[in-house]
């Protein structure tokens, strides 16, 4: 992702014209963003991606031919660090969720106002946004159904290369193993910096050491990984 000081470049996926426009329009209300490219299906999508090299995408979750899932999938095998955002008209769980798994890094909804869109962006953006309770609690849903099946049967059992990490080799300390419980409740900094007693900062670099120790891109990964360490 661009440091601080650089714009965030941004790819725009939608298959309707009005859809990509009102998205432009929204993102050109802040400086941090620079948009570089536009696509209109899921295949145009992974060659622009390819080529444009973006920090992030927003990712329309249906289109004709493939569509966001399919496209979310094969861009994050393609461009591991890159984020994606799904942007969706419905607050359909099992299609968010799915797209979680899949590697977006989450999702915002068509008729939110403008200013919520900028702020959830600029989190993401940041490496600061957390998941939704619901998500969390699915993420948790999943893995329990996992493990009654065996102990292959659940995607979220898994770390993102499809390896399996070891419970006792885990590389974090004590203060780390709290920071990581309480982002796999779907916590915020903010709520995690009060349940701490720690600054905001000193969270953001909590979790910047987590991510890097465990060589994650974001906090879905990360609570994969907390529930397969039993955390």
């Amino acid at each position: 992702m661009a440091s601080r000081d650089e714009q965030v470049r941004v790819l725009i996926v939608d298959d309707h014209p009005h859809g990509r426009e009102g998205m432009r329009e929204i993102l050109s209300m802040d400086g941090m963003f620079a948009v570089v490219g536009e696509a209109a299906s899921g295949e145009e999508a992974i060659g622009r991606a390819a080529e444009l090299r973006p920090d992030l995408v927003l990712m329309d979750i249906r289109m004709p031919g493939m569509g966001g899932l399919e496209a979310t999938y094969r861009l994050k095998l393609l461009l591991p660090e890159l984020k994606i955002v799904m942007v969706t008209v419905s607050d359909d769980i099992t299609h968010l969720f799915e797209a979680i798994k899949r590697g977006a890094q989450g999702y915002l909804l068509k008729n939110l106002d403008p200013s919520s869109w900028l702020q959830y962006l600029r989190e993401v953006a940041d490496d600061e946004a957390p998941m939704s309770k619901e998500l969390a609690f699915r993420l948790l849903q999943e893995f329990a159904a996992g493990n009654e099946k065996g102990p292959s049967a659940s995607p979220a059992a898994k770390a993102p290369n499809g390896s399996r990490p070891a419970r006792s080799a885990t590389p974090l300390t004590e203060r780390e193993k709290e920071v990581l419980r309480l982002v796999a409740t779907g916590a915020s900094n903010r709520e995690i910096a009060a349940s701490l007693v720690l600054s905001e900062h000193t969270v953001k670099n909590h979790l910047k050491n987590i991510l890097q120790k465990l060589h994650l891109d974001n906090r879905v990964q990360l609570t994969r990984y907390a529930l397969e360490q039993g955390l």
